[in-house]
């Protein structure tokens, strides 16, 4: 199947557009080893065919082993798992939104937009010399997801096209 992975970023808090507030919509901590980070994940990427979605126990661990400073965010909404943001800090004071979903049972509700505006807040608080937020998408991904990056002000700056394997 061929795929096209778009890269964006955001290099100045000004450059980003909120949207406006959901109530309800939360975003908190969630400790790496709560069963709901692969639980989210595997229920985030299954319907886009996402690598998580077969991973087995012993493929977790090890990813788990590969990433040990990634961290975890829950977003919620009206107190129930609703999607998953993680991230990783790079050197240079970048922040790379690695994951970010809303579960199946939660899309089509209008919560991407401000489930991203959370996401997006985090990332810039996440140490105190952030300088560039990035992350990729592709175009097997949920249809919005492009948009709604642009929409909050992500620009792109890399495409890359090949076949998913």
């Amino acid at each position: 199947m061929r795929e096209i992975v778009t890269y964006l970023e955001l290099t100045a808090r000004d450059q980003f557009v909120p949207a406006d507030p959901v109530p309800g919509l939360a975003l908190e901590p969630l400790d790496r080893d709560s069963p709901l980070v692969v639980e989210l994940q595997v229920e985030i990427g299954a319907p886009h065919g996402w690598p998580c979605a077969t991973r087995t126990g012993e493929e977790w661990r090890a990813w788990f082993t590969r990433y040990p400073d990634r961290v975890f965010w829950l977003l919620s909404f009206a107190g129930e798992p609703a999607g998953l943001v993680a991230y990783d800090l790079h050197p240079g004071d970048e922040v790379e939104i690695e994951t970010f979903g809303l579960v199946p049972r939660f899309v089509g509700r209008r919560l991407g937009g401000y489930a991203l505006t959370l996401g997006v807040q985090r990332a810039w608080e996440l140490t105190p010399t952030v300088r560039r937020i990035w992350l990729h998408t592709s175009s097997v991904d949920h249809p919005h997801a492009l948009p709604n990056y642009h929409r909050r002000g992500f620009r792109t700056f890399r495409t890359e096209e090949g076949e998913r394997g």
